[in-house]
C-alpha cells in the first residue's frame, strides 16, 4: 500500500473515533438533563398527588410533565371511560381492572422506551470504539513497515512517525469507549430504578382505584389519600 493510502486510512479511523467522541459526550449531557427533569416533574408531582384528598381530585393535577403524571393521567382516562363502548369494540371489552392494568402498562413501556433512547448509540461506541482504533493501528504499523522497506533502514526517525500514529489510534479508541461504557451501565441502572418505582406507583394507582369500585365520581368524598402506603400493603398486579 503506498503512503498516503496508509495515512489516509489511519487519519480516517481517527475522524471516526472523533464522531464517535462527540456522539458520546452529547448523549452523556442529553441523557443527565433527561434524567435530572424527569426526576425532578415526578419528585413534584407526588408530593401534590398524596396531598390530594380523592384521585379525582388528583386528576386535576394531570398535565402531562412526568411520567407520573401520565400514568395518573392514564388511570383517570380509563376510569371515566364510557361505559357504553364495551359493549362494542375490543378496545373496551374488558372489565374496568383489567382494563386500568393493561392500559398502566402500555404506558409503563412507553416511558421505559422513552428513558431507553439514545443508550444503543453508547453500547455501540463503547463495543466497536477500540475496534476502530485497532484497524487505525493496523494500518500505522503496515505504514512503518513500508517505510522501513523503502528507506532499507529501522532507524527511529524512520519509524517514529507512522508507529507513533498507530499508538495514537489506539490511546484514542480506548479513550472513546470507556465513557460511552461507564455511562451506558450508569444510565441502565437508572432505567431499571426509575422503571421499578414507577411500576410501584401503578400499583398504588390500582389500589386507589379499587377503593372506588374502579370508577371516579367527581363529587365523590375523599378516599384518604394520605402519605403513601407502605410496601406490604400494596397489592402486586404486575406479575
Amino acid at each position: 500500500m503506498t503512503h498516503f493510502s496508509t495515512t489516509f486510512i489511519v487519519q480516517g479511523a481517527l475522524g471516526i473515533l472523533a464522531l464517535f467522541s462527540v456522539l458520546t459526550w452529547a448523549l452523556i449531557l442529553g441523557k443527565g438533563v433527561q434524567n435530572w427533569r424527569l426526576w425532578r416533574q415526578d419528585e413534584h408531582f407526588a408530593r401534590h398527588f398524596w396531598r390530594s384528598p380523592s384521585i379525582a381530585a388528583a386528576g386535576a393535577l394531570t398535565d402531562g410533565r412526568g411520567p407520573k403524571s401520565r400514568l395518573l393521567g392514564v388511570t383517570v382516562s380509563s376510569l371515566r371511560g364510557d361505559a357504553h363502548n364495551a359493549a362494542h369494540d375490543l378496545e373496551h371489552s374488558w372489565d374496568r381492572q383489567e382494563l386500568l392494568e393493561r392500559q398502566l402498562r402500555r404506558q409503563l413501556q412507553i416511558e421505559r422506551q422513552y428513558r431507553e433512547s439514545g443508550l444503543a448509540i453508547l453500547a455501540s461506541v463503547g463495543s466497536t470504539a477500540p475496534f476502530v482504533g485497532l484497524f487505525g493501528t493496523v494500518f500505522g504499523i503496515i505504514h512503518a513497515l513500508s517505510a522501513i522497506s523503502k528507506s532499507a533502514s529501522a532507524s527511529i526517525d524512520v519509524v517514529a512517525g507512522p508507529i507513533g500514529e498507530a499508538l495514537i489510534a489506539t490511546g484514542v479508541g480506548i479513550a472513546v469507549a470507556i465513557p460511552a461504557v461507564l455511562a451506558y451501565n450508569f444510565l441502565i441502572r437508572r432505567v431499571k430504578t426509575r422503571s421499578a418505582d414507577l411500576e410501584s406507583y401503578a400499583t398504588d394507582l390500582v389500589n386507589l382505584a379499587q377503593k372506588n369500585g374502579f370508577r371516579i365520581i367527581d363529587d365523590a368524598p375523599a378516599i384518604g389519600l394520605v402519605p403513601e402506603p407502605t410496601r406490604s400493603s400494596r397489592k402486586e398486579v404486575f406479575a
